[in-house]
């Protein structure tokens, strides 16, 4: 299976790093051509008939399906808000602008970190308000709003999935603040350890841990109309953090032997992260089917997988084993991050996204993370078009990335201006999850109308809350175009000349497609 994705791999990159040019060339030729009227619609002339049918056009090869998200993160400000203690108001127009971009350069996810540090900008009674916020734990926004629904509600407006990003184990950052009374380090002191470099962090063996961390969760779940729950890649910390020394765990480790516990401590370790992971995943399916569940893991597994990873090893120093989890489908998504160039000797980009290719067993979604350099010349941007390219090509039933972080293409605008152009020119809807369900929904009532020059179409759906995208299908000239809806917009006007077709379909929370309505006119 390696074997056949490695050159799967190595002839990408030849294809794309040849025919770049060209291939942006084709993209723009493939752009959408028809226009929509400028001026209001003045006489109903007559109203054309709808009916449904699933044949032209065919639906399958119309619409691009490709995962387009980026990573807002929060902490120490890094992203969202820009700075402590903004207003109210200010904080909103941030987060609008960042949201009007990923609209604009045709996204169709966040990725919003909601829990840097076992805080919370969102109201909870778990968890105190986030020291990025306000510049002081436990003090709510001025004057008061919920930033997690607001951003919600404002990532649907503009067809974006909205997924909440935790951190399940950083009970707090050296760059937090003080520790509180509001700290869960004050609250729960039983479950942390202070490393060297000042960060407290939750111990994963315990059970007090597991079970705070999954409330946490959940109760995002059950009250805020999220699309997914992701984890980054911090679990067992990073050996800096603890100045190079071993995890503090030596008192929880010797009340498991003493019980009469078999496992070795790594092997302890990684099960502790294991059962958190597995059973927060059936936790999540249970209360809502239809929210995914992400990981995105460093983006090699161990030294010597594939054969030419050389370097930090996550399996003995984050006791993550990630592989674990994409082989047993505990995940929706899975987000390696896969940070290095095309060219990279040790630690290639398509090379290792051949390895964890081969180690979907349960064929989840594989949307890698990129980040390739913070600077802002032509050849960053030639590399993301080129990553892009190739993931399309070795996943082509499920294509996607994440990018790090939302600021890398915010300012750079060259960067951005060449995805926009380039690879998603057109807009896409993201995978349809077939094992969560596979089951379309109805189709939208339709009607429509001849006014003047104008084909003005309107719908209906008798159950608005399965809908999250309509996508309205249109033909000029004998080739097919669509155009992608969110869940308010109920009216769509096209230029009536040189219009020979017009069909209109709804999607539900997990990418299902309804059957097409046309219409006959």
């Amino acid at each position: 299976m390696f074997k056949k994705f490695t050159l799967l791999a190595a002839g990408y990159l030849m294809i794309v790093l040849v025919s770049a040019c060209s291939s942006s060339k084709k993209a723009t030729k493939a752009a959408d051509t028809a226009q929509q009227p400028a001026t209001q619609p003045t006489s109903q002339q007559s109203q054309p008939q709808a009916s449904q049918t699933s044949s032209q056009p065919s639906q399958k090869s119309q619409f691009q399906t490709e995962f387009r998200a980026a990573w807002v993160a929060t902490v120490s400000n890094i992203n969202w808000p820009s700075k402590r203690g903004l207003s109210t108001e200010e904080q909103q127009r941030e987060a609008i602008q960042l949201l009007d971009f990923l609209q604009a350069h045709n996204f169709n996810a966040v990725i919003f970190q909601v829990r840097p540090q076992a805080d919370a900008l969102y109201q909870s009674n778990l968890e105190p308000w986030s020291y990025f916020l306000t510049g002081k734990q436990g003090k709510a926004p001025e004057p008061f709003y919920d930033p997690l629904q607001f951003w919600i509600e404002a990532a649907h407006d503009r067809g974006l999935e909205l997924h909440v990003w935790l951190n399940p184990y950083r009970a707090h950052s050296p760059a937090g603040g003080e520790v509180t009374s509001t700290s869960l380090v004050k609250k729960k002191p039983e479950l942390v350890v202070k490393l060297k470099d000042g960060h407290w962090w939750f111990d994963p063996s315990r059970k007090g841990t597991q079970e705070h961390a999954t409330a946490v969760v959940m109760d995002i779940v059950k009250r805020y109309d999220i699309d997914g729950v992701h984890f980054d890649d911090y679990f067992y910390p990073y050996p800096s953090y603890n100045g190079n020394a071993d995890f503090p765990d030596s008192g929880s480790y010797k009340e498991y032997v003493d019980k009469g516990g078999q496992l070795s401590l790594g092997d302890w370790r990684r099960n502790s992260v294991n059962v958190f992971i597995e059973n927060l995943y059936k936790s999540i399916k249970a209360e809502k089917p239809y929210v995914k569940f992400g990981l995105s893991p460093f983006g090699t597994w161990r030294p010597g997988y594939p054969s030419i990873v050389e370097g930090f090893d996550q399996y003995n120093q984050l006791y993550a084993d990630a592989r674990l989890w994409l082989n047993e489908g505990w995940v929706d998504y899975f987000t390696p991050q896969l940070y290095w160039k095309i060219n990279s000797p040790t630690v290639s980009y398509p090379v290792l996204l051949g390895w964890w290719a081969g180690e979907n067993k349960k064929d989840r979604h594989l949307w890698p993370g990129m980040n390739v350099g913070r600077d802002t010349t032509q050849a960053n941007a030639t590399e993301v078009m080129n990553q892009i390219m190739i993931t399309r090509g070795m996943l082509p039933k499920s294509s996607g990335e994440v990018h790090w972080s939302i600021s890398s293409l915010t300012k750079d605008s060259s960067l951005a201006k060449a995805i926009v152009e380039g690879p998603y020119k057109k807009q896409a809807l993201v995978p349809a999850t077939p094992w969560l369900d596979a089951t379309p929904p109805d189709s939208p009532q339709v009607t429509s109308s001849i006014e003047g020059d104008s084909l003005k179409i309107s719908w209906t759906h008798p159950n608005e809350p399965d809908v999250f995208h309509y996508v309205v299908y249109y033909q000029y000239a004998g080739k097919w175009n669509y155009t992608i809806l969110n869940r308010h917009d109920r009216m769509f006007t096209l230029a009536k000349s040189k219009l020979t077709g017009v069909g209109v379909t709804a999607v539900d929370r997990v990418g299902n497609e309804s059957q097409l309505v046309s219409l006959k006119f």
